[in-house]
């Protein structure tokens, strides 16, 4: 069993850049297909973003497509979320998740997932 922990969220204003990092603990980590959510105050919880094993795939939301990407490093266990040209309506919780099967479109959907964070706290000021 995998464990998760998010890190990088923060305050921001609106244009700047943060880096969230989601540690992964407990399990084989280079097993595992990598995602992104978010969500925001009475918002059902959106996919942000997906992560092959190797990091040679990714998926986007639209909301977010060509402003943030998605790497992984699994030498170090961690996957990342670079969010660059941020917009208050990006303000969310954030939370990683973890699957053992490999990447399919399926990952932009919540239900493949069987681990996740505690999620990190992204607030874009206007």
């Amino acid at each position: 069993q995998v464990q998760l922990v998010e890190s990088g969220g923060g305050l921001v204003q609106a244009g700047d850049s943060l880096r969230l990092s989601c540690a992964a603990s407990g399990g084989s980590f280079s097993s595992y297909a990598m995602g992104w959510f978010r969500q925001a105050p009475g918002k059902e919880r959106e996919f942000a973003a997906a992560i092959s094993r190797t990091g040679a795939v990714t998926y986007y939301g639209d909301s977010v497509k060509g402003r943030f990407t998605a790497s992984r490093d699994n030498a170090k266990n961690t996957v990342y979320l670079q969010m660059n040209s941020l917009k208050p309506e990006d303000t969310a919780i954030y939370y990683c998740a973890a699957d053992q099967s490999p990447l399919t479109a399926q990952h932009m959907g919540i239900s493949p997932y069987d681990y996740w964070g505690q999620g990190t706290q992204v607030t874009v000021s206007s």
